[in-house]
């Protein structure tokens, strides 16, 4: 039997404040970690799909005066989609982009989140840099913008492929929802280099 001194506390009444101690260290752990729930959560969702859908209309307005003009006389090779499917295609593209990146931005923090994200800001960069190019210098300068253009979206496809592929190590729901955009954006390289080509 184990003495003990008058006054002193028994280990059972200090094992709750023992206990106590870590879980507050917890909650305060928990309350620094970004809330990416509920109210915020949904304001990020609105916000990307408001920035596809910019990146969408500023690319329609920069093309519409060239899909009238040079680009309807340019030679095209037979596998050209009507001018009309465009439009809808790239809506649910950019749709499905906003969608994904809110699903990694959702995620824990990691490095693998990090890299992903920053990759998707990347494309994205490029993706609206991709119409002026191609539209505009390929008016300006013919076959050389388009050539240009080539470049650019080849390495649009490598960064899309790499975002892909970093967003499967945190959703693979958000990979497989750029997996069409990857798609679309080959296509429009081999697109892109037809024209080019028969731009001489």
């Amino acid at each position: 039997m184990t003495a003990t001194r008058p006054g002193a506390r028994p280990d059972a009444a200090r094992t709750p404040a023992a206990a106590a101690a870590p879980a507050s260290a917890v909650d305060r752990s928990a309350r620094t970690e970004p809330d990416r729930k509920g109210t915020r959560s949904a304001a990020v969702l609105v916000t990307l799909l408001a920035i596809a859908a910019a990146v969408g209309g500023l690319g329609g307005l920069i093309s519409a005066g060239p899909i009238e003009g040079w680009y309807a006389a340019a030679p095209k090779p037979m596998f050209t989609p009507p001018d009309a499917v465009f439009g809808p295609v790239w809506a649910v593209l950019y749709a499905l982009i906003a969608v994904a990146g809110w699903l990694v931005w959702r995620a824990p923090d990691s490095e693998a989140r990090t890299r992903g994200l920053r990759l998707y800001v990347a494309q994205f960069a490029l993706n609206a840099l991709w119409t002026p190019v191609f539209f505009g210098l390929g008016e300006l300068v013919g076959a050389p913008g388009l050539w240009a253009a080539l470049v650019l979206i080849v390495v649009i496809d490598i960064v899309i492929l790499a975002t892909i592929i970093r967003f499967g190590d945190v959703s693979r729901a958000a990979a497989a929802l750029l997996l069409p955009y990857w798609f679309w954006s080959l296509f429009a390289t081999t697109l892109n280099a037809a024209i080019a080509v028969l731009a001489g």
